[in-house]
């Protein structure tokens, strides 16, 4: 989804709706954190819990994947239109990080 509105400067702007969608996607994940520590706490079999812990994983993987997008359609467009090819070195380093 395209951020129209990236500044770049340290700080993006985000329309009221991506941050409604990004804030209802992360209070999904902290519901699926406070279901696993639920489940430790009740000795729950641990291939359930890591069931649940790999979900955790995959949709921290979706947010990531999104936020990025985000990114890339907004900061890095504008960053390349302006010949700020910094910001090009800075998602190399980005995506490096997030594929370990």
């Amino acid at each position: 989804m395209e951020n129209k509105d990236c500044t770049c400067e340290r700080g993006t702007a985000r329309d009221e709706q991506r941050i409604k969608e990004l804030t209802h996607r992360l209070n999904r994940i902290e519901g699926q954190i406070r279901r696993i520590k639920g489940m430790l706490e009740k000795d729950a079999y641990c291939m359930d819990v890591l069931v649940q812990s790999a979900a955790v994983a995959s949709a921290i993987r979706a947010f990531n994947t999104e936020l990025l997008a985000d990114h890339i359609n907004g900061c890095v467009v504008e960053g390349i239109k302006e010949d700020n090819l910094e910001i090009v070195k800075e998602l190399v380093v980005m995506i490096e990080r997030l594929i370990r």
